[in-house]
């Protein structure tokens, strides 16, 4: 039986205009207990193809996936989600923004819609939650894609430690101050240089929609708390040991599994890929040389390629 719907408290809600939508786009509201998430869609191109969850990274939203949920509409009835706190999500009720914390909204989310078992795809940080929802719940989860994973490495990239900075108390407050003056328009641009392998693959168009959306973030205002304790989730997993590490999890998923790692990536080192093949138990590796932290974004035909034919090479496309 679904969960009952219920209310959040107004302040709880964001304050600032939605997130935009494309002209086939559709967002929608679910109320589930502890937690409200909205989800976007693309309509499907037929009934009954099989069902997709999309789940974004650090600070990213369902925003992070329009390009893939468009290239697969003829595969896939596609939905992306924003998690708790990001996008058009408020913060979870209990202020738990944990890796199983967030697992347990998607869990909620799917048996809430009754789509599972589903084709689950994840975009770093998305990518950890991803595989503790297949390692826990493999009922749910039909094949699973990840882009860029956030597992724990033993010597973290240069480049990704002022994002785990964040984690360290009164970082957040500190870089809020001193980045004061700093424009929709520069925030933009760092973030690009971060996460993409060449920012100059994003046109005006998009680099403008990227500035309304930061500007929209910024003004909401639990914007700097979910990053932060998002950003220690995060440190938190990757020192997890035992049956709660990520990569004995990683062992325990028996989803045919699809890794997908950039060459340019500076959050997640590209050096990761070949430990990941090993510990899914059935993997596929694509790896894009040019490509930087947001595959599906920067190279959305290549991916959706790869998540056709692994979606077909399974057996599970219908």
């Amino acid at each position: 039986m679904s969960p009952e719907p219920f209310s959040l408290p107004a302040a709880a809600e964001p304050r600032v205009s939605p997130a935009p939508l494309a002209a086939d786009e559709e967002l929608r509201t679910r109320h589930l207990p502890g937690r409200t998430l909205a989800v976007r869609s693309v309509p499907p191109a037929r009934e009954g193809l099989p069902p997709a969850l999309y789940v974004h990274g650090l600070g990213g939203s369902s925003l992070n996936w329009s390009a893939l949920l468009r290239l697969l509409r003829e595969d896939l009835d596609g939905e992306a989600l924003d998690l708790p706190g990001f996008g058009d999500s408020p913060p979870p009720d209990d202020g738990d923004y944990g890796i199983s914390a967030q697992a347990r909204s998607v869990v909620a989310l799917l048996e809430a819609g009754g789509r599972g078992p589903v084709h689950l795809v994840g975009n770093s940080m998305g990518g950890a939650i991803a595989t503790r929802v297949a390692a826990a719940r493999p009922d749910l989860v039909r094949t699973l894609t990840l882009i860029s994973p956030a597992l724990p490495e033993i010597r973290v990239q240069r480049s990704a430690v002022p994002t785990a900075l964040l984690a360290v108390p009164g970082v957040t407050a500190l870089f809020s101050r001193l980045s004061r003056d700093w424009t929709a328009e520069d925030r933009v641009r760092g973030v690009l240089a971060l996460c993409y392998g060449d920012p100059g693959r994003v046109d005006e168009a998009g680099f403008r929609q990227a500035v309304t959306e930061m500007e929209r973030r910024l003004a909401l205002p639990y914007f700097w708390d979910a990053m932060t304790r998002s950003a220690r989730a995060i440190v938190n997993a990757y020192t997890l040991g035992g049956q709660h590490s990520l990569w004995r999890q990683a062992e325990r998923v028996l989803a045919p599994t699809l890794l997908v790692y950039g060459g340019r990536d500076q959050l997640v080192s590209y050096r990761m890929a070949r430990k990941a093949a090993r510990s899914f138990r059935d993997a596929r590796l694509l790896t894009l040389p040019e490509a930087g932290h947001v595959a599906m974004m920067e190279y959305p035909e290549s991916v959706a390629e790869a998540i056709r034919a692994h979606v077909g090479r399974s057996g599970l496309a219908e």
